[in-house]
């Protein structure tokens, strides 16, 4: 699956929770609350494939999943641009996590990084429309 098929696919299921979420009334810190990983891994257990392993993408305690898809994370599925002669397909804005190469491309890997799990982030950060924080988010 390319990067963007899986950016509009996977905004589309956040849509769907928060749009839940906003008819039962619920407040900003409530719907960040909602996407902690122990309770999403229970309420809304096909929102990841980990979920399924009950495993998480970043080893933390308290890993928050409303920001899954980094908003410092740059991505075309033509490639970014050229490094070490491979095609550089994501990156990190922050330059946090570190790459994966492979024979031909350039790959983040965001695993190591943590940034946009964390509560206070995804507050500072927080828009019903996770595409707009992805797309529009300062970087800090």
């Amino acid at each position: 699956m390319s990067y963007k098929k899986w950016f509009d696919a996977h905004a589309l299921k956040h849509k769907k929770i928060v749009d839940k979420l906003v008819g039962e009334n619920y407040t900003k810190e409530q719907i960040v609350d909602y996407f902690d990983f122990d309770n999403m891994l229970k309420m809304e257990n096909d929102f990841c494939p980990l979920y399924k392993e009950s495993k998480k993408c970043h080893d933390m305690d308290s890993l928050n999943c409303y920001l899954c898809a980094c908003p410092n994370f740059r991505f075309s599925d033509d490639g970014l641009d050229e490094k070490d002669n491979k095609r550089l397909m994501s990156k990190c804005d922050i330059d946090n996590g570190e790459e994966y190469i492979g024979d031909e491309h350039i790959h983040q890997n965001c695993a190591p990084c943590s940034v946009p799990h964390h509560r206070d982030y995804v507050l500072k950060h927080f828009s019903l429309n996770w595409k707009d924080i992805m797309i529009n988010c300062p970087v800090t």
